[in-house]
């Protein structure tokens, strides 16, 4: 039997059901789940809900981050096989997808090949599940071309262009302000992997963490004088990009990009309408202010860029880790309302995660036309 965790409404009810198992097409995947996180999107309610993603239709199911292990394949897909271990990111709720067979809080979860990555086989599936939506928010703000378009990051010894990648060594700074947040400690080592030098804000407790991920200088974000520190810091180098990630980062980094030499390029990971209106004002000066959208990777080529030709062989090494800290609140689909509760209550420097399916029944792809209809009834709600 395969159960899904549905949202019924705007309104955030939730409802544990049966639902059919799917069947991967052309570059997809079925992924036995065994762990999700949830993240500020899953927890969304009422108007702001129906804002953020107007397009959703209900009943729906949520999530974005899974991790678990590859039960089917479909056409195309060549570097995965049933067993393997997999991180990746679900896309249910994006616009291009929009179906609830992609969405994480279910036991069988179709997944885009290109946004799924194998794991090492001493990662366990709670601490790979915080990855997807913050690495992937996090690369697009940083490699998107509307975005920072900054260099995709490499693995050691893989550098495409014949620059170093490893240790900072790029010429040129960072920003990212935020960094003990699931986007901000994926930014922090995205960017280091990329080669540049990093500073990063966040509160004092989490300082040896964000330094611990590659920051060079780290500043307590409550600090009166943060901007002035920041700008000492970034000295007389570059400023190739600034992530302002959460509420009231924005204009910090306004001010910061306004002293420092470099592109002037903000990706702003808290897209509300006070960041268009700033960057309308802030065009004139020369400061160029996007607004990041976490699911572009999903059809763009940072996805794979990341996914397929970085993450693999980053976590294998060592030398990418999931961040930050996962917190396991329960086991199994029933389990996920709670978490989101507890999400909204505020975490700093760890992510939410359930447990799923410990106890896995066989899976068998539906070969019936009665239930291979069910499914494609169920991708097009």
């Amino acid at each position: 039997m395969n159960e899904a965790l549905w949202l019924l409404d705007s309104r955030g009810r939730f409802e544990v059901r049966s639902t059919s198992r799917p069947t991967p097409r052309e570059g997809e995947v079925v992924v036995r789940v065994r762990a999700v996180a949830v993240n500020p999107v899953d927890a969304l309610t009422g108007p702001v809900r129906r804002f953020v993603t107007p397009w959703v239709r209900y009943p729906t199911v949520l999530g974005s981050d899974v991790a678990g292990e590859i039960v089917a394949t479909g056409a195309g897909v060549t570097r995965f096989s049933p067993g393997d271990r997999v991180v990746g990111h679900a896309a249910g709720q994006e616009r291009v997808r929009n179906t609830p067979a992609e969405g994480a809080f279910r036991n069988h979860v179709t997944l885009l090949e290109r946004v799924c990555s194998e794991l090492p086989g001493d990662l366990t599936f709670e601490r790979a599940a915080v990855l997807p939506l913050g690495l992937s928010t996090a690369a697009a703000g940083l490699y998107e071309a509307d975005q920072l378009a900054l260099p995709f990051p490499t693995a050691p010894g893989t550098s495409r262009d014949g620059e170093p990648r490893d240790g900072g060594s790029r010429d040129g700074v960072v920003l990212v302000w935020g960094a003990s947040t699931s986007v901000g400690s994926n930014a922090v080592q995205l960017a280091r992997a990329s080669g540049y030098t990093v500073i990063a804000t966040a509160g004092r407790k989490n300082h040896d963490f964000a330094r611990s991920l590659g920051a060079e200088t780290v500043v307590d974000y409550r600090d009166a004088d943060v901007d002035e520190q920041i700008v000492r810091a970034v000295g007389s180098r570059q400023l190739v990009g600034t992530l302002a990630i959460g509420r009231g980062s924005l204009a910090h980094a306004v001010r910061i990009v306004r002293r420092s030499a470099g592109t002037k390029g903000i990706a702003s990971a808290y897209p509300d309408p006070i960041t268009r209106l700033r960057s309308l004002v802030e065009r004139p000066r020369g400061i160029r202010i996007s607004s990041i959208w976490g699911g572009t990777p999903v059809v763009s080529p940072v996805g794979p860029a990341v996914y397929r030709d970085f993450l693999p062989q980053a976590l294998a090494d060592g030398r990418f880790r999931p961040a930050p800290e996962p917190r396991v609140v329960g086991t199994g689909l029933a389990a996920i309302p709670g978490a989101l509760a507890t999400l909204r209550e505020g975490v700093s420097a760890t992510k939410i995660v359930v447990a799923i399916d410990p106890a896995p029944a066989p899976y068998a792809v539906p070969a019936d036309a009665v239930s291979a209809d069910a499914a494609e009834q169920e991708r097009d709600q």
